[in-house]
């Protein structure tokens, strides 16, 4: 018996392989049989003298008649499951199926994962948290696309990568939404609930829809670490709030006080800076206010007169809001005003209550060019009359409700009346005494909440106030220290603006009359022998406490002996507080965790210019308050994204884009429907749908998540505004098919079995494969150092100028000669060629992965021996290409420009002469360069010679 040699067992890999192979084998050789019986057919139905001489067009046809559908289609993959791959690559990129699976198999297997006890350096991101309302729209797409761009780069590039996902309880938004909801189904108001019950029906609710925002990330591919989502009212974020707000306490930098803030009469609480949104008005006009069956007038300037005492005659004054006369404690004129001069330390008397109205001199107010010289004043109701009213120590009457309704303080005759009926009726009552002196059209800003659309209300009210004068400071040198800076601002311009808010920084309100949101922790203490039994009556009364167990006992302490009841403040915290300890409380502040130890500070701020004070500066200041160093170093702004036409998006023009659509693609019809089912009134919803048809006549087509990213990625370069045209998606989403086709022809010169080379021996290669891996070099380089500095459009337009006209346009062409026949003569071309190919496409797809995760995954994982190679299961996790310095070939790359320009310039002139001379015959040139010391060999691909020919034939020929 013979002895049959020993046989190295192969590894799974090869074991897969080998069976690939085989089942490729048997599929062609059935095809094949196929085809010839079908020939065979056709061949004996038309006879073999008269059949006619087939085109390759109809051949190409019939080839394809043969194949099997199913070996185009992915099989279905289990959720959570590597996806299962076509045998054969589909002739056309289509998103949807390049995009599905891939995601729930990455966030399973662990790859967005950081490990606090890893040795790899720490990059952190805090992923701005949206709204818990919200869903996703195009801002937050670009805010999804470049954070994803940066934490993918990093992470492929060796460091502990991670990005934090969370949510915001947005007090006002969600209370809006499920004000709304319980009106609609149970026809119930939240105080017909009481809050125990509302509250609860919140919690129902952010279960039920709160994750929407989040899942739609996921389907822009954003690589967050959902091991560690957060939300702003969960456990441990409140317990950071409530430590923050007692620590600030503690160091006196939280009181409470009694001052103007912007106030909604709809939603009966405070409002910041940023839920106020300005409506310009140039002359009367008319406009809906909730709660007012009427539209209510605006951009009116109303004079009347006040009578003076002493039979002195009279004052005209003049105001857009004539209603908060009711309130008035005086009438200001400029010290310097000759025409009243004779009036200083004289009185007005209020022409409905008697109240004497003292004249007083105030120059930083009043300008006596300005109307009539003489100005009313009501500190309880005007920002600027306010800061007067302390000036002079001047009485605050405060004349509305809640509800925005005349209290008893605006006498009897208008009590109970809501404020723009009030107008009406104060304008009759001083008609009707002879005051009114007459209205004219006005320009004005009127501020409108963001929320409820009504009109704000400056009220007076008892708040509590953070300090922010020695944190602001702190702020400031953080980022304007030239010896010691620990914040940049990118871009630079940004840092200007930064320290114009500071220098001019306000004390910050952060409660709000709301029920859903952090309570604030504060109790009051009414004693049994106060005379007045009203929250809040003795500002002495109230303690600051982490619970109400520890305010118990402070209160036993400082009202030792008497007689007591404590009662948690009602109000809660402005969301922005909250928000503002996003970074550290995302990583377990107060208590000192390994997340907090490994990835605080964090390492860049990404987000709009829109809220660099109203967020990023409270962040800066609260952390190194309470966390003893800047939360970040680099603070990345983006621009504010706007239409096609530079108008900013609006539901009322029809522009506002949805991401999803994009990705999903969508018609005309649902893009109509989507507005019908919003609150727009009739009118706005005809313009609306106008605005969609001019812009949209086709609807949206389906463009892929990638498409999108890379498309928003590169407009960051338009300033601090993006004009965004959905045709310039569409444009990348073709250029994926572009990608698609690049690989696929590769895959039909690698075979199966292909084996990456360990080295790339340059001197052997032919010229088109040295120069495409010196230009690819230069890609990777300038990608590399433009995400280091931030200029996204810069990285993404290196990929994109290498992948388009250096590798598809040039680089491909080049070789398919080689892979022409089987000619033996170019054996060692096509080797070397198919070793270039391999690796610009490996290299190529890992460069543009950040960008594009899903297409450059999907190709990667096609490519054979990419395994073997990186010994990485994932495009996610292998390593971020560098620069390879023995690729660079400075005088290979000048002689392929020189060969470029050559056929650019026979390109132009041969497209000047066919424009000039149509339907002529023209003659064939054919220009020969030999081997020559100017031109050298290095510049011959197929032979010893560079052809560069160009023929002109006539229509006829």
């Amino acid at each position: 018996m013979s002895q049959q040699p020993d046989k190295t067992p192969l590894t799974e890999e090869e074991l897969e392989r080998k069976k690939k192979k085989e089942e490729k084998a048997k599929e062609k050789e059935q095809k094949k049989l196929k085809a010839l019986e079908k020939a065979a057919k056709f061949k004996a139905q038309q006879g073999s003298n008269n059949a006619p001489k087939k085109s390759a067009k109809k051949n190409a046809k019939r080839e394809a008649d043969d194949e099997n559908p199913e070996d185009f289609a992915d099989p279905e993959t289990p959720l959570g499951e590597k996806k299962k791959l076509s045998n054969q690559m589909a002739k056309q990129y289509s998103p949807a199926a390049v995009e599905k699976s891939w995601y729930a198999w990455w966030e399973k297997s662990g790859f967005f994962r950081a490990d606090a006890n890893s040795s790899k350096p720490p990059f952190v991101i805090v992923l701005p948290p949206p709204n818990v309302t919200g869903a996703l729209h195009i801002g937050h797409a670009l805010t999804s696309a470049l954070q994803d761009t940066i934490i993918r780069w990093r992470r492929m590039s060796g460091y502990n990568a991670l990005w934090v996902p969370g949510t915001d309880h947005a007090g006002i938004a969600t209370q809006v939404v499920v004000e709304k909801k319980l009106m609609r189904e149970r026809g119930l108001t939240r105080h017909d609930v009481g809050r125990e019950e509302f509250v609860n029906e919140v919690w129902k609710w952010k279960t039920e829809y709160g994750g929407t925002i989040l899942r739609q990330q996921r389907r822009m591919g954003a690589s967050l670490d959902w091991s560690r989502e957060c939300f702003t009212m969960d456990e441990k974020r409140s317990k950071a709030v409530t430590e923050a707000f007692n620590r600030l306490y503690e160091e006196g930098l939280i009181y409470r006080d009694l001052r103007l803030v912007n106030w909604d009469c709809v939603l009966r609480t405070a409002i910041s800076d940023i839920e106020v949104d300005y409506k310009d008005i140039k002359e009367r006009t008319l406009l809906k206010v909730p709660g007012y069956e009427k539209p209510v007038e605006f951009g009116v300037l109303t004079s009347f007169a006040y009578p003076l005492e002493g039979e002195l005659g009279e004052i005209v004054v003049a105001t857009t809001r004539v209603e908060t006369m009711l309130g008035d404690t005086a009438i200001a004129i400029h010290p310097e005003d000759k025409r009243y001069s004779h009036l200083h330390g004289k009185f007005a008397i209020h022409p409905f209550n008697g109240r004497k109205l003292p004249i007083i001199c105030d120059a930083i107010l009043v300008d006596p060019s300005f109307g009539t010289g003489a100005v009313k004043i009501t500190p309880a109701h005007d920002p600027n009359d306010f800061e007067v009213g302390k000036r002079h120590n001047l009485e605050f009457i405060s004349i509305f409700t809640d509800e925005g309704k005349i209290n008893s303080n605006g006498g009897a005759e208008f009590a109970g009346m809501p404020r723009f009926k009030a107008r009406e009726a104060v304008i009759a009552a001083l008609q009707k005494k002879n005051l009114y002196r007459g209205a004219q059209n006005n320009e004005m800003r009127l501020g409108l909440c963001s929320r409820s659309n009504d009109v704000v209300e400056p009220m007076i009210k008892p708040q509590w106030y953070v300090n922010c004068s020695s944190m602001a400071k702190q702020a400031l040198d953080a980022a304007l220290d030239e010896e010691n800076r620990k914040l940049e601002f990118i871009p630079k311009q940004y840092t200007a603006e930064w320290k114009r808010w500071l220098e001019n920084i306000r004390d910050w309100c952060i409660s709000r009359q709301l029920w859903w949101g952090h309570r604030i922790p504060a109790w009051y203490v009414t004693l049994e022998d106060d005379e007045m039994k009203e929250l809040g009556a003795y500002n002495d009364h109230w303690i600051v406490a982490r619970n109400e167990e520890q305010a118990l006992a402070e209160a036993k302490k400082n009202f030792s002996g008497k007689k007591f009841e404590i009662s948690q403040d009602p109000d809660v915290l402005d969301t922005w507080f909250s928000s503002g300890l996003f970074p550290l409380s995302v990583l377990g502040w107060p208590d000192d965790t390994d997340d907090l130890k490994t990835f605080y500070p964090t390492s860049v701020l990404e987000t709009g210019h829109d809220i660099l004070f109203f967020w990023v500066a409270r962040m800066v200041m609260l952390g190194i308050k309470l966390g003893g160093d800047v939360p970040f170093s680099k603070v990345y702004l983006h621009p504010m994204i706007r239409d096609a036409h530079g108008r900013k998006m609006s539901k009322s023009l029809g522009n506002v884009i949805d991401p999803l659509e994009v990705i999903n693609g969508i018609s005309l019809e649902g893009l109509h429907k989507r507005l019908e089912e919003g609150n727009l009134d009739p009118n706005e919803l005809t313009k609306a749908k106008e605005g969609q048809v001019k812009d949209f006549p086709n609807g949206i087509a389906e463009c892929g998540a990638d498409a999108l990213r890379f498309a928003l990625v590169l407009y960051t370069a338009q300033s601090d505004k993006i004009n965004l045209d959905v045709q310039r998606v569409v444009g990348y989403r073709q250029w994926c098919n572009k990608l698609w086709n690049a690989v696929r022809f590769a895959m039909s010169k690698l075979p199966d079995d292909y084996a990456p080379p360990p080295t790339i021996v340059l001197e052997k290669m032919p010229f088109s494969c040295r120069w495409i891996l010196s230009v690819l070099s230069k890609a990777i380089s300038k990608t590399v150092l433009s995400l280091n500095t931030y200029e996204f459009s810069d990285a993404a337009t290196a990929l994109y100028s290498w992948w388009q006209y250096q590798f598809c346009d040039i680089f491909i062409e080049a070789i398919k000669p080689y892979f022409v026949g089987d000619n033996p003569a170019f054996s060692s071309e096509r080797n070397f060629a198919r070793d270039a190919l391999w690796v610009c496409l490996e290299n190529g797809l890992r460069l543009l992965h950040p960008f594009m995760p899903f297409v450059t995954e999907e190709l990667w994982q096609r490519l054979p021996g990419v395994k073997s190679h990186t010994r990485k299961e994932s495009i996610v996790i292998c390593e971020y290409p560098s620069p390879v310095e023995s690729w660079t070939n400075e005088r290979v790359e000048y002689e392929m420009d020189l060969v470029e320009s050559t056929v650019r310039s026979l390109r132009s002139l041969r497209a000047e002469l066919l424009a000039k001379q149509k339907n002529e015959r023209f003659f064939f040139f054919k220009f020969c360069f030999r081997y020559s010391k100017k031109l050298t060999s290095d510049c011959l691909d197929i032979s010893d010679s560079i052809c560069l020919s160009f023929s002109y034939k006539s229509s006829d020929q």
